[in-house]
């Protein structure tokens, strides 16, 4: 009994810590006048939150309402529908408070999770779970995957999407997002670390800008034994599925079936690296790329161009949790 008892008080504790920074969010559709539901993450201390881009998709107005009951209007900065993230900013100088984006590479599958959020219009709905699994894909409202996606079986349903999957510390390790249909406890979540690197991106230009390589990844690991002959410190990497006939990657020479462990020498251990280390800096520019081939160590560099914005096509078969 004290074993449950302690951890009824860190579940409570945890919720109490993050309820405060979680919005119910209310959109109006220019098409129709429909209205939408969602929910929303604060996560700085000047009043930026993040959402779900089909959240947002084609509202005329958004409305945040603030676990207080206090409702407030909210500007839409920046979306990006290739990772189904948007960032909203809320007409407040000093928001009661706000959630700390965690370091999504350290999530074990495995790890103790909450999701917080508006399902259904029910504001401030917890549920608790485990990381089920990582690097999953899934559909974006932009017609293709988000790669890199955290699975739970903290049960989501319409109107979570864009509330935050907090770990035991209180921490946002992703932004929920999506359910699959038919099923029970199979839930996703846009990690943090692509959560950090959207949020960068939109707050320096509007928008995301991506350097183009014509990869197609997932991620991977590399055999413990392999992992210790070669030297690496971690065992993750990204798995090269395919690469784009005439692409920048393939003209640099990496193949399908290779493992991305480095680029722009640091490591990547996951799609979000991946993405944080291609931004538009990279564009036009040399970048040093690292990779395992048949248990070798090999060096390329290419010249990544600039992916070109991309509109939104479906949802990949998933139902978006919103």
């Amino acid at each position: 009994m004290s074993a449950l008892r302690s951890l009824s008080d860190d579940v409570a504790r945890v919720v109490e810590g993050i309820s405060p920074s979680v919005l119910h969010v209310r959109t109006l559709q220019e098409k129709g006048g429909r209205l939408g539901t969602g929910s929303a993450v604060l996560i700085t201390p000047d009043g930026y939150a993040l959402t779900n881009s089909h959240v947002v998709e084609g509202a005329a107005a958004v409305e945040a309402c603030l676990s207080d009951g206090t409702t407030l209007l909210a500007d839409v900065v920046g979306d990006d529908p290739l990772t189904d993230l948007a960032l909203l900013r809320l007409g407040i100088d000093a928001p009661p408070a706000h959630a700390e984006l965690a370091d999504s590479n350290d999530v074990r599958v495995g790890d103790v999770v909450l999701a917080v959020g508006s399902p259904f219009g029910l504001a401030q709905t917890v549920t608790l779970g485990i990381v089920s699994a990582l690097g999953r894909t899934l559909g974006s409202p932009a017609g293709r995957d988000i790669e890199g996606v955290l699975q739970t079986d903290a049960l989501l349903n319409p109107g979570n999407s864009g509330g935050p999957l907090v770990d035991t510390e209180g921490r946002v390790v992703g932004i929920n997002t999506a359910i699959h249909p038919g099923a029970q406890g199979l839930c996703f979540a846009i990690p943090a670390n692509t959560a950090a690197f959207v949020t960068s991106e939109i707050l320096a230009h509007g928008r995301v800008r991506r350097a183009f390589l014509g990869l197609s990844v997932t991620e991977g690991l590399l055999p413990a034994p392999l992992t210790r002959e070669l030297g690496l410190g971690e065992n993750r990497g990204v798995l090269v599925r395919a690469v784009e006939t005439d692409s920048p990657g393939g003209r640099a020479g990496v193949r399908g079936g290779d493992v991305l462990i480095g680029a722009r020498g640091e490591p990547v251990r996951s799609v979000a690296d991946l993405h944080r280390l291609l931004d538009g800096s990279a564009i036009d520019q040399d970048v040093a790329l690292e990779v395992v081939r048949r248990a070798k160590r090999l060096e390329f560099v290419a010249r990544p161009g600039e992916l070109p914005p991309v509109e939104r096509r479906g949802r990949g078969g998933r139902r978006m949790a919103g």
